[in-house]
């Protein structure tokens, strides 16, 4: 059964940090690209961050250079989301994802999120 578990999520002070994790089961994760997504009420959902299946190489929304860290340990089956001088528009819900491309086949599995909520 395929799982991706986000936690970490919670009530934090404008300028406060928060990390996130995101457990997998079920496949494979070192094969899969993670990726964490985030939406805000009456917002689309909204790419974050994205690393590789090996953590070669990680890709940030400009909002988030500098303030935000993703990184991953294939040891544990777990991805991370560091975010530091959290904003107020950055209170979403946040979504693990872990995608997978061979050939012409996608496969995509999606954690069910974790609340972040940035205010004083």
């Amino acid at each position: 059964q395929v799982q991706l578990v986000e936690s970490g999520g919670g009530l934090v002070q404008p300028g406060g940090s928060l990390r996130l994790s995101c457990a997998a089961s079920g496949f494979t994760f070192s094969n899969y690209a993670m990726s964490w997504y985030r939406q805000a009420p009456g917002k689309e959902r909204e790419l974050v961050a994205a690393i590789t299946s090996v953590g070669g190489s990680t890709n940030y929304v400009d909002s988030m250079k500098g303030r935000f860290t993703m990184s991953r340990d294939n040891a544990k089956n777990t991805v991370y989301l560091q975010m530091n001088s959290l904003k107020p528009e950055d209170t979403a819900v946040y979504y693990c994802k872990a995608a997978r491309v061979v050939g012409v086949w996608e496969t995509v599995y999606w954690g069910q999120g974790t609340q972040v909520t940035v205010s004083s």
